[in-house]
């Protein structure tokens, strides 16, 4: 159900965004000049601030038509921001497109290219600082006045709901209070929350309720104007295809979409992205390999390998040699195949077994005293797994994935945690940009699991994007 201020701000969104792109074409003519006063070439164009005001004015409703076609006046206070300002974008572009049309069939409206894409340029700037402004506003009213809040019940009690209770306790921003918390759908339960503290939202997580119960709820919402969600099930939230078999209708529950075309494009992204990363980083992996080289000799005058191979186990079980630049004193690299990697197992298990910061199968050493002072610095921008990039083109991994893990890492999965070699390990993933090393192993897990089930080229394209940004972010080990 929409409160009554989330509607009053999305009335007043319209003149905002109308006055901001008003706003922006002004600009565009005020600056119109520029490209005649930085000699870039003569003024061809000739036409007044009233002749021109008067396009803007008329292309304006068709601008805020398309925005609403767009959705982006599906206001609520917790919508993503960065995914609204994309919206603007993209709708602005295909008003660009309409406008450049018009003035090519009516050319007497004017044919200033500069001020068509400085306008545009502008238009997008001074839409998305109106949004955030009014988006602002629209947030200290929430979590100050508690304008706005849906005030919602909760019914079902397990981890799921547990932890749903407990994010919205937390975080006021989500824009949502609970009124109570109850474990069965008893509509005389709800009857008498909704009379004695007000109901907005229903949220569900409940396998027992039954198909009459759920029935009687829905009816009970749809009367009441309630809104009615629910939290599914692992079965009701997997990928299924359906299909007849020998006469019967079936149900087949797909892991993944990396089938198929959809392993064949995930390939190739795969080729094409770490060939350019590749030649991209090429001067800094040899500045880091001099510095590695430089280092290793000051210490004990000895030169050690530069990559440290590590084995790891890939999609399908299958072991390889992930490549990695040495972050470590050479002598306690572990390797089970020599006696100096022998005695850094024994030396790194009682590392694990006093310092490590995470639980279950991964561990993460504090403080880890075999780093040299290189390797301290490559592996806390994550620069240590750059020649990761040539696994990739090898085949071994992916760019996105789960993480690689170590053969005594695996063996103490649970058997519902082999899921995560069904597909390739990747260089980065979900789990890396939520959180890097700092999640626990479940909390990976699952995160890794929704990746499987969803994959799209789109979502790997977003992740590549987002570790660049998660790199300056500092380890929390």
């Amino acid at each position: 159900m929409k409160k009554r201020s989330e509607l009053i701000f999305s009335a007043v969104q319209v003149p905002i965004d109308a006055m901001m792109i008003v706003a922006a074409s002004l600009s565009a003519f005020a600056i119109r000049n520029i490209p005649e006063i930085l000699s870039l070439k003569p003024k061809l164009y000739n036409f007044p601030l009233k002749s021109y005001l008067t396009v803007v004015l008329m292309m304006t409703p068709v601008v805020l038509l398309i925005y609403a076609v767009e959705g982006l006046y599906n206001l609520q206070v917790t919508r993503k921001f960065w995914h609204e300002a994309l919206k603007v974008f993209s709708a602005t572009s295909i008003a660009l497109v309409i406008i450049i049309v018009s003035i090519f069939l009516k050319r007497e409206f004017f044919s200033s290219r500069f001020i068509i894409l400085a306008g545009w340029v502008l238009a997008v700037v001074f839409v998305i600082i109106g949004r955030y402004i009014l988006r602002k506003i629209q947030k200290w009213f929430l979590i100050s006045r508690g304008t706005g809040v849906h005030r919602v019940l909760l019914i079902g009690s397990n981890g799921k709901m547990d932890k749903v209770k407990n994010i919205i306790e937390k975080d006021l921003s989500l824009g949502y209070r609970i009124v109570d918390h109850i474990e069965s759908g008893s509509i005389q339960f709800i009857r008498k929350i909704k009379k004695q503290k007000g109901l907005d939202e229903i949220i569900i997580c409940d396998s027992m309720l039954t198909d009459s119960e759920q029935e009687k709820l829905i009816d009970y919402c749809a009367i009441n104007n309630i809104s009615y969600k629910f939290i599914p099930t692992t079965l009701q939230t997997a990928r299924f295809e359906t299909g007849i078999f020998i006469g019967e209708p079936i149900i087949e529950v797909r892991n993944t979409p990396l089938e198929g075309w959809g392993k064949i494009l995930k390939r190739v992204f795969d080729i094409c992205a770490s060939v350019l990363l590749i030649i991209l980083f090429s001067p800094l992996m040899a500045l880091i390999a001099i510095l590695i080289k430089i280092e290793s000799f000051f210490e004990n005058k000895k030169s050690g390998p530069i990559i440290y191979k590590n084995e790891r186990i890939g999609g399908d079980g299958k072991k390889f040699d992930v490549l990695k630049f040495r972050y470590m004193k050479w002598e306690l690299c572990t390797d089970p195949n020599t006696t100096e990697g022998r005695e850094a197992i024994k030396y790194e298990k009682e590392l694990i077994k006093k310092h490590s910061l995470r639980h279950g199968p991964l561990y993460k050493i504090k403080d880890d005293p075999r780093k040299t002072r290189v390797g301290a610095f490559i592996e806390k921008y994550s620069i240590d797994e750059l020649p990761q990039f040539f696994n990739v083109l090898r085949g071994d991994m992916s760019l996105v994935g789960p993480r690689p893990h170590q053969q005594r890492e695996v063996d103490k999965y649970n058997e519902y945690h082999r899921r995560l070699l069904t597909i390739k390990p990747g260089v980065t993933g979900m789990a890396q940009v939520s959180g890097r090393s700092d999640l626990e192993f479940e909390d990976e897990y699952k995160l890794d699991v929704y990746y499987i089930e969803n994959w799209s080229l789109w979502q790997d394209i977003q992740i590549c994007l987002k570790t660049v940004l998660v790199l300056f972010k500092r380890r929390g080990n």
